[in-house]
Order: C-alpha cells, then structure tokens, then sequence
C-alpha cells in the first residue's frame, strides 16, 4: 500500500494547543520540592499523602479538560 503525497494526506486533528496541558500532571508529580514535607496536614495526613492525591486529581481535570476541547473542535 502506498501513502498519498503530503498534499493530499489529510490533515491530523491531533495538533491542538491544549494538548499540552497534558504535560502538567506529568511534570509537577517530578518537581518533589513541591511536595516533600510533613506539614500542613489536610484530615491528619501529611502533605506528602494528600499532594499525591490531588496530582491524581489535577490528572484527571487536564485529561478531561483537553478531551472536552478535542471533542468539540472535531465536531462530535
């Protein structure tokens, strides 16, 4: 099977600006000076326990954030 030329291949609907935003949970989980302390304590746990939840929130706000914008530019 042969590809079509590069003038005739459609374009792909992948390049948006927002998917960048998926960068975020991945980098702020890495920068551990943000969190690696004991203090404040959020229901008794440290902020090391919690930090580490609210990044698997922040996970999901941008992977819904971008999916809603994807959508929506694709038209579905």
């Amino acid at each position: 099977m042969t590809t079509p030329p590069s003038d005739q291949r459609p374009a792909r609907s992948d390049r948006s600006p927002w998917n960048w935003l998926l960068l975020v949970p991945i980098v702020i989980p890495l920068i551990t000076a943000v969190y690696n302390a004991d203090e404040p304590r959020l229901f008794g746990l440290p902020l090391f326990y919690w930090a580490q939840l609210a990044f698997i929130i922040l996970g999901v706000a941008s992977t819904t954030i971008v999916y809603q914008v994807g959508k929506r530019r694709n038209g579905r």
